[in-house]
């Protein structure tokens, strides 16, 4: 390996370039898909002898699978799948103070709609294995990289429709890392947490429906099906859900103890999650089931009573909470109010252990030595459902030392979304390393 191996040299231009390139995900409307992004990740690959294969769900929605299996990797060892996403929530470029699709670096940080979810990873990936082609230095055991679409709304064409129609492709990988962890979390000088996923919640969409009697808006009416849906949309939106800690939750709240020097006391936890700043609102998530109304739709006249109203509901719930969830909701619904199910996917977990937990540990220590490795629950959801399908244990590890004073957690899905310069490169040099050991 020459003097002037860089693993972390192209990161930043690759995160730039990749914002560059539109690719938000308005779910069920159209946009722009991510072919153009996928091409230009194929590109990269196949620029230093890596052969990507494009694979399109529906024209324009495209995902990325390259093997990289160099001479000098121990092929007695399954792949490691390292994997990404090519989409990004759409962004309101007037509520911005940079052009979310610029890519522009400006005090110290690369900013745009997918700085942080996900194109920062992407580019560290990118960034690590093109420049060990170039330089002939294998990683430990082969990869299988995937760059996905459709992430962002659930991986219907990305993700999943690549384990239904294309498992051939992931054949053989029993580890994966992607989103969402890595990241780290500032106790002190000599101390930051770095939050590694090992488990994230389940996802429940909902639609609720009330059917009533339709009427003239000046008539008495028992039987308003807006009444009805309002009622039961106000009980679900003020239930308070029970604490349900798991195994991971309890661990990683247990090293927050540890760190910050607090005795745990089951009844005052949310008061001990408040000392974590900023990220008390993705941990806080996690200590429960939740269901949060976010959609109302009734009637088209205002003296006019409506024989139908429907609300949406984003429904999460820990692993081994789904039937208290669903019970809970029907319970919450009362007689007037049914639901169906639009969307339901599984909650996932793995064991915060093994060797590749300690590679982990261990590179993080070698860039920065007052690093420790956690594992967390995450409130939101991951290709890491797709994969679970397929048996492959999941960790959600995209290195970033960042500064204390950053609110890394509000720039997911939000306006201002950014980077530092100084993190992408920490976290190229960390998985450099991580790829000499996993």
């Amino acid at each position: 390996m020459s003097e002037t191996y860089a693993p972390e040299g192209e990161v930043v231009a690759i995160c730039r370039d990749l914002i560059r390139i539109d690719t938000s995900n308005y779910g069920a409307q159209p946009g722009p898909g991510e072919r153009p992004a996928a091409e230009h990740v194929a590109a990269l690959l196949d620029e230093v002898g890596i052969e990507a294969r494009l694979y399109e769900s529906e024209p324009g929605r495209t995902s990325v699978i390259a093997d990289w299996a160099p001479e000098g990797v121990d092929p007695s060892l399954s792949p490691l799948l390292v994997h990404g996403h090519l989409d990004v929530v759409p962004a309101n470029a007037d509520d911005w103070s940079m052009p979310p699709f610029a890519g522009e670096v400006r005090d110290d940080c690369v900013w745009g709609r997918g700085a942080v979810d996900m194109k920062d990873f992407d580019a560290m990936v990118l960034s690590v294995v093109r420049a060990r082609a170039r330089a002939g230095a294998a990683p430990r055991r082969p990869l299988r990289l995937v760059f996905t679409a459709d992430e962002e709304a659930g991986s219907g064409l990305g993700g999943h429709w690549l384990v239904d129609h294309h498992a051939d492709a992931l054949a053989g990988c029993e580890l994966a890392i992607g989103e969402v962890g890595g990241f780290s979390l500032t106790v002190r000088d000599d101390l930051r947490l770095y939050l590694v996923q090992t488990a994230e919640k389940g996802l429940a969409w909902l639609n609720l429906i009330a059917d009533g009697r339709a009427g003239h808006g000046s008539f008495r009416n028992d039987d308003n099906a807006v009444t009805a849906l309002s009622a039961a949309v106000g009980r679900i939106g003020r239930y308070e859900w029970p604490h349900r800690i798991t195994d991971a939750q309890q661990a990683f709240l247990e090293a927050v103890s540890e760190a910050f020097e607090v005795e745990l006391d089951p009844d005052t936890v949310e008061e001990t999650l408040a000392r974590l700043g900023s990220i008390a609102r993705m941990v806080g998530a996690t200590m429960s089931n939740t269901a949060n109304p976010t959609m109302l739709e009734a009637g088209y006249k205002h003296n006019v009573i409506p024989g139908r109203a429907t609300a949406g509901i984003d429904g999460r719930f820990v692993p081994g909470g789904e039937e208290e969830f669903y019970a809970t909701i029907t319970e919450l619904l009362g007689d007037r109010v049914r639901y169906e199910v639009v969307t339901r996917q599984p909650s996932v977990e793995t064991e915060f252990s093994g060797a590749l937990v300690e590679a982990m540990q261990s590179c993080l220590t070698a860039e920065d030595p007052g690093a420790k490795a956690v594992p967390f629950l995450m409130s939101g959801g991951t290709d890491a459902k797709a994969w679970d399908r397929l048996g492959i244990r999941s960790f959600g590890f995209a290195p970033l030392r960042l500064p204390p004073e950053l609110d890394f957690v509000g720039m997911f899905h939000g306006v201002d979304e950014r980077v530092p310069t100084a993190s992408l490169e920490f976290g190229a040099r960390v998985l450099d390393r991580f790829l000499d050991q996993a």
